[in-house]
């Protein structure tokens, strides 16, 4: 149980997370975990409170960037039809907590990565449609490390989308809010059990993550956050990565 003031701190470590998270299409699933391990939340707890803060987070971005144009149907459906089915699973699988700590802290190292090189992400050639054949496996694994990590697949799947040249900057955005929207809900419904697990003051989180989510996504439809902050995000994801491989709180 977390004390009045761990709790404002945990709230505020989601709300930056959601706002950054949320300025390129992402959700905030690495950020929120990171935060959580930071504060020492229960393995148990992490992956279904990151995931309903994901859903909410990943809802609000939907609207706005497809308010703004940036959704890509085409892009997203072939990755989409094998994720979902497979986050389900992913959701269904409890992994002993020591196997859980491991597996999160290589996917925020990853998370931490993506975002230093990234930081200075600049709109890239017009984009063609990725292969089917490539796009439905691809889309699968992600889905499946999504469901049993609680992250959304949006870390995993932008870079692809960027590094194939299958979608440019904003189209990316666009496309990976819907995708980690439809992962977490099916990840989520894959192990409904563990919602038992939420935190108390999980309405405080909610408040923080849905703040965060409005200001980041309104801003993100217009422009891309500054690397500075992005560097900053990545030296988080670091170190909470550290906490849960080498210190398992």
């Amino acid at each position: 149980m977390l004390s009045s003031a761990e709790m404002l701190t945990l709230a505020a470590l989601i709300f930056a997370a959601a706002t950054l998270y949320s300025m390129v299409g992402h959700a905030g699933a690495s950020g929120y975990l990171a935060a959580m391990a930071l504060c020492g939340i229960a393995p148990a707890a992490m992956k279904p409170t990151a995931l309903v803060l994901n859903i909410l987070v990943a809802a609000i971005g939907t609207v706005q960037f497809a308010r703004a144009g940036r959704f890509s149907w085409g892009t997203f459906w072939p990755f989409a039809l094998a994720s979902i089915p497979l986050a389900y699973a992913g959701g269904a699988i409890a992994l002993p907590a020591a196997s859980y700590r491991r597996l999160v802290g290589v996917v925020l190292v990853y998370a931490a990565v993506r975002l230093w090189l990234r930081a200075r992400a600049a709109a890239e050639a017009p984009a063609r449609a990725a292969p089917r054949t490539l796009a439905l496996p691809l889309g699968g694994l992600i889905g499946l490390l999504s469901g049993l990590t609680g992250v959304g697949g949006g870390i995993f799947l932008s870079p692809l989308l960027l590094f194939a040249g299958w979608a440019d900057v904003r189209t990316t955005s666009g496309v990976a809010v819907v995708f980690i929207l439809v992962n977490s809900i099916a990840g989520l419904l894959g192990h409904v059990a563990s919602v038992k697990d939420l935190p108390p003051g999980l309405p405080v989180l909610v408040v923080a993550a849905g703040a965060g989510g409005l200001i980041g996504s309104t801003l993100g439809a217009r422009r891309l956050p500054n690397p500075a902050l992005r560097r900053l995000l990545a030296v988080v994801l670091v170190v909470a990565a550290w906490k849960l491989i080498v210190v398992r709180v």
